[in-house]
């Protein structure tokens, strides 16, 4: 189940976040994040 967050992030991130979807590296935010975190917290990707 998943469920919504809102989060602040600085502008040089979300940039960062946006030029990854772009690249195809991630299919949106939601994606962007939860693969970020869970490489850093360990976990399913």
């Amino acid at each position: 189940m998943k469920i919504k967050l809102s989060i602040s992030v600085d502008e040089n991130t979300a940039l960062k976040v946006m030029d990854s979807i772009r690249q195809g590296r991630f299919r949106n935010k939601s994606h962007a994040f939860e693969y970020s975190i869970n490489k850093v917290l360990g976990g399913a990707e």
